[in-house]
């Protein structure tokens, strides 16, 4: 029997977890939690990279005796280290308002269509190349003390074992990478005045990086939504999928990079995967939107669990508002009932005042989105999905997988939950020789977890919602 431990680094919370792998099934048992929170210094938004790495090694100790170790988390955030190692600062969070502010910048000196065909990824303030497009413009002090980039989970993995280098899967996320060269695009960044000597070199997922005391570290595939990719059990070629959590990150799995006109016009973005794979994506802001209400309805007073808002969602009057999830007034953290209030009213749509009302609006436009995005993957790739897999957190959600299944018209199959470790701790085993193959590591998921199958239902009434959140929401 294989034992592995998964470190999974999300954008609110982080986990350590134990995956035990008999040769047939894998059961998890999560041994830490801990909450991942930024730190506002003066003007800039940073993650605590030190106590994250802190809580690592705390929930190692809690994993025991393992065969390997593994390190995902959210894409795009990058640590800088001197010639000795040493960390310049902290990460700068995707949410810190200078890359967005950076972008036009950026774009002006790489036009928009020259960096999408040679990146094929999504154009978004968040993307790692604004940021340093950013720190050059600024004539960031860090930059030019730098030896090498490397993202989060590089980071964490560099002090885990020694290995400077960066997986692939995060590495096309950073619209710094040619997928189709299969390297950095350095030269782009040349034409940003960053130096491309900081870039490191890429690894496939899968790749033994070294030694942490007696256990072997391994680069999975080190993005989150990359592992999540991993760990799903289609059952048909061309099924859609929808990892939600802070993001709903709505994609279909393909073989190689899709960079077309069509796909520019519909802001596909086309991540790295697992066995030469790629993820055909649209990044969606997800139940984020709803975790900040949460935490401005705490501040008021009112400090609800996320169950009792879907309860309260599920007695709220049903597809009277809808709002744009990516709209910048939702990018940043802040009072996000009355932004969502704010963009109705704008929009000319009622007002949800009540928090049940607020909450629904929020997860009946989430699901709008995701049959949005479904029907523009389907136009770019020629391939109409069948069904569609909804995994992590959002998994759980019953409301937001039943109203997605209304309103793209096709059956949902909800779970695994925790397809992000079990894609994290399913490459481990694949790296140690325990399974032989990405589609044997799906065949272990299916035998392992059950989903739940919720069929599109009032498809008509969802249908009018559709036409109306397309002629009332701009995109």
């Amino acid at each position: 029997m294989a034992t592995l431990a998964a470190v999974d680094l999300g954008a609110q919370s982080g986990r350590v977890a134990v995956g035990r792998f008999d040769g047939e099934r894998l059961a998890v048992d999560e041994v830490h939690r801990f909450e991942n929170t930024p730190v506002r210094t003066r003007n800039t938004l940073h993650w605590d990279i030190l106590r994250l790495y802190h809580e690592v090694l705390a929930g190692l100790r809690a994993a025991g005796r393992v065969d390997s170790i593994a390190v995902d988390s959210w894409a795009v955030d990058f640590g800088l280290l001197d010639r000795n190692g040493r960390l310049l600062q902290n990460p700068v969070h995707y949410r810190d308002t200078r890359r967005a502010q950076a972008m036009a910048d950026v774009l002006e000196r790489i036009p928009a269509r020259e960096l999408y065909e040679r990146t094929g990824i999504q154009l978004m303030p968040i993307n790692t190349i604004f940021e340093l497009g950013a720190m050059a413009a600024e004539n960031d002090a860090a930059l030019a003390a730098a030896d090498t980039l490397l993202l989060v989970p590089d980071v964490i993995h560099y002090w885990l074992c020694g290995a400077r280098v960066s997986e692939l899967t995060n590495a096309t996320t950073t619209q710094c990478f040619d997928p189709r060269r299969g390297a950095w695009a350095g030269d782009l960044l040349e034409r940003l005045d960053v130096p491309s000597r900081l870039l490191p070199e890429v690894v496939q997922p899968g790749t033994v990086l070294g030694r942490f005391e007696d256990t072997t570290v391994v680069a999975v595939a080190t993005h989150d939504t990359g592992s999540a990719v991993a760990g799903i059990p289609f059952r048909t070629p061309g099924s859609a999928f929808v990892s939600a959590g802070t993001w709903s990150l709505v994609g279909v799995e393909v073989q190689d990079p899709v960079v077309t006109d069509a796909s520019f016009a519909a802001n596909l973005t086309n991540e790295g995967g697992v066995e030469g794979t790629f993820r055909l994506l649209r990044n969606v802001t997800g139940l984020w939107l709803v975790d900040e209400c949460r935490r401005t309805w705490a501040l008021e007073g009112h400090d609800y669990s996320f169950e009792q808002l879907v309860a309260l969602a599920q007695q709220a009057p049903a597809l009277r508002s809808f709002v744009e999830p990516n709209d910048p007034a939702f990018a940043e953290p802040g009072d996000m009932p009355a932004r969502v209030r704010a963009f109705c009213a704008g929009t000319g749509q009622p007002e949800p005042v009540e928090p049940g009302a607020v909450v629904r609006c929020i997860l009946e436009s989430l699901a709008l989105k995701h049959a949005q995005t479904v029907e523009l993957l389907a136009s770019v790739t020629g391939v109409a999905p069948r069904e569609i897999h909804v995994v992590g957190g959002g998994a759980r959600n019953e409301l937001l997988c039943r109203w997605t299944a209304d309103a793209c018209g096709l059956p949902v199959r909800a779970g695994p939950e925790e397809a992000t470790l079990l894609g994290n701790l399913l490459v481990q085993a694949m790296s140690l020789g325990e399974i032989g193959s990405l589609a044997e590591a799906r065949e272990v998921v299916a035998a392992s977890f059950a989903p739940t199958t919720y069929e599109p239902r009032r498809t008509d009434a969802w249908s009018e919602a559709r036409e109306r959140f397309a002629l009332e929401v701009p995109v």
